[in-house]
């Protein structure tokens, strides 16, 4: 195993929380549309009028032909804003920290910043079908140049989802090119899909199923995975929190960057407005 003991033990102290959440579960608050159940359907939803700050742990071995392994934290804050009162502006910052070893080849290591992605989502309020449209962006904010792209990039971003009480399914998918930056780097073109469906109960409980797909189509590479999920809404103290674990199963992948498995267990700090 080459991931760092602490990485592993950030990674799986959520499970811990998880292994009790129908104990901890939040209990329903007087203010409508913050109980756990109405808590749990807003975190499914992407353009949510929610402040939230998910931490998304992932673990991943048996990286390429040098069998690396990587463990990376994105850091993920959701910020709204009212634009009007039928639309909404829901800011979505992705800022991933990584440690790997053995991936970009034999006896490497390389930790520090990735590059940050940027979405803006404008979501008018709507009935039945969820929209939300917008840019992405690509910020290169890695510190290793093995890390990150040295590239500028934007392009547009999409949500399409049905929310009922208790249940929500859709998709999300962004594509951004790279338009500015280091000329001696290679281009950046990759298409990025999330499909979920997600059931919530009224303890906060959820079960669900994701798959994500990322198409790189500079290098002509996709990766596919797959990862049933259980989480709870649960309060420590007086902080409203979300906790979540799965596996990250591996479906289609070039060799050089589908690992052989991988684990994924996220903490998300949930400010109720």
């Amino acid at each position: 195993m080459k991931v760092s003991s602490a990485s592993i033990k950030y990674l799986f102290a959520p499970l811990f929380f998880l292994l009790n959440f129908t104990a901890f579960a939040q209990e329903e608050p007087a203010k409508p549309g913050n109980s756990a159940q109405e808590l749990a359907d807003k975190m499914a939803n992407p353009v949510a009028s929610l402040i939230s700050v998910p931490l998304q742990n992932n673990l991943t071995y048996g990286i390429g032909p040098y069998n690396g392994s990587k463990y990376q934290i994105n850091i993920q804050p959701v910020v709204p804003f009212k634009l009007s009162e039928n639309l909404n502006l829901i800011t979505r910052y992705i800022l991933p920290v990584v440690d790997q070893q053995d991936v970009t080849g034999e006896n490497t290591h390389e930790f520090g910043l990735s590059d940050a992605t940027v979405t803006a989502f404008f979501a008018p309020k709507t009935k039945g079908i969820i929209l939300g449209v917008g840019p992405a962006f690509l910020v290169p904010t890695a510190t290793e140049k093995l890390l990150g792209t040295e590239k500028f990039g934007i392009g547009p971003s999409v949500l399409v989802m049905h929310q009922g009480k208790g249940l929500s399914i859709g998709f999300l998918a962004n594509q951004i090119w790279s338009v500015a930056g280091n000329a001696d780097r290679a281009d950046f073109n990759q298409f990025y899909t999330q499909l979920f469906l997600t059931h919530s109960y009224k303890s906060g409980a959820s079960l669900g199923i994701t798959s994500e797909i990322t198409q790189n189509w500079q290098g002509n590479t996709t990766l596919i995975t797959l990862s049933p999920n259980v989480g709870a809404i649960t309060k420590l103290g007086g902080q409203t929190m979300q906790f979540a674990v799965m596996p990250l199963i591996p479906i289609v992948g070039h060799q050089s960057i589908k690992p052989d498995w991988g684990l994924r267990a996220v903490v998300a700090f949930i400010f109720p407005q």
